[in-house]
C-alpha cells in the first residue's frame, strides 16, 4: 500500500509542478504605434502604453497587491558634466567628469509612490527610477566623492530640461489585469530607438519584466535636412556657408540706409 501511495504522488509531482509554473503571474505589454514621427511644431506629448497582467491571482487583485512600473528609456549616449567656479571674477570650466552609456530620455509612471510599491535595494538592484540608473564613469581613477558629485549633477540637470520625468499615479488599473500607463514625451526628445519596459510587483517583491521597442524620428522637411546633412555633410557645410553670406547680402539690401 505504501508503495502504490508513493508511485501515485511521484505521478502527481508533475503536475503540480505545471500548475505551479502555469499559475505563475507575468506581465505583458503594447504599443498602439511602433513609431513617432516629430514635427516642425512639436512641443511635447503623452504617450499611452496598455498592458495586462497574466495569470494575476484574484484575492492579490483584491487587495491591491499588483503594483507596475513603466519605463521609457531613449537611447544612449557619452555625456560630460562640467563643473564651473569663479576665477578672477570670471565662471570657468575648472573641472569634467565623462559617463558612458547614459540614457539621453528616461520617463517613469508608476501605480503609486515608489516607497508604496518597494523597498529601496529593489529599485537599486533592478537600477530602476532616475535616482537608480547606474551611470558610469569613463575616468574610473578619480574619487568616489567626486564621481557622487558630477553623478547627482548629471541627474539634476536631466530632471530640470524635463528629459528625466516621473508621473506619480501615471499607471492605472482599468480591470483586475489591464492596464494603462501614461508617460510623458519632452519637447526636445531624442530622436532613435527607444525601450519601454515594465515591471510588475506583487506585495512589493519583483514578479516580471516585459518590453517593446518605440522608434522616434523626424519627419517631413526637417527629417529630409537631417538625412542630407549626415549622407553628405560637406556639400551640406558649403551650401550652409553659402546660404548664410546670401542672408547677410540680402538682410544688408533690404536695411540699408539711403
Amino acid at each position: 500500500m505504501r508503495w502504490a501511495l508513493l508511485a501515485f504522488t511521484l505521478l502527481l509531482l508533475p503536475s503540480i509542478a505545471r500548475a505551479q509554473i502555469v499559475n505563475e503571474e507575468s506581465i505583458q505589454i503594447g504599443l498602439s504605434t511602433d513609431h513617432v514621427a516629430l514635427t516642425a511644431g512639436f512641443s511635447g506629448a503623452d504617450l499611452t502604453i496598455f498592458g495586462s497582467v497574466e495569470n494575476a491571482d484574484p484575492q492579490v487583485t483584491r487587495r491591491g497587491g499588483y503594483d507596475v512600473i513603466v519605463v521609457l528609456e531613449g537611447p544612449s549616449d557619452a555625456l560630460v558634466v562640467r563643473r564651473k567656479q569663479r576665477v578672477l571674477g570670471m565662471w570657468i570650466n575648472t573641472r569634467s567628469e565623462t559617463f558612458v552609456n547614459v540614457p539621453i530620455s528616461y520617463s517613469v509612471a508608476t501605480t503609486r509612490q515608489p516607497q508604496d510599491i518597494t523597498d529601496p535595494q529593489s529599485y537599486k538592484r533592478l537600477s530602476l527610477g532616475a535616482d537608480n540608473i547606474f551611470l558610469q564613469p569613463l575616468n574610473k581613477h578619480s574619487g568616489p566623492v567626486t564621481i557622487q558629485e558630477f553623478t547627482d549633477a548629471l541627474r539634476e540637470r536631466k530632471k530640470a530640461t524635463s528629459l528625466y520625468s516621473t508621473n506619480y499615479g501615471g499607471v492605472q488599473f482599468l480591470s483586475q489585469s489591464l492596464f494603462r500607463a501614461t508617460l510623458r514625451l519632452a519637447p526636445d526628445v531624442p530622436v532613435g530607438t527607444h525601450r519601454a519596459r515594465a515591471f510588475l510587483f506583487k506585495n512589493g517583491t519583483f514578479v516580471s519584466e516585459s518590453s517593446a521597442q518605440l522608434e522616434i524620428r523626424r519627419s517631413g522637411f526637417e527629417q529630409s535636412i537631417f538625412d542630407y546633412a549626415h549622407q553628405d555633410s560637406f556639400t551640406y557645410g558649403i551650401f550652409a556657408v553659402f546660404l548664410a553670406m546670401l542672408t547677410g547680402w540680402l538682410g544688408q539690401l533690404v536695411f540699408r540706409k539711403e
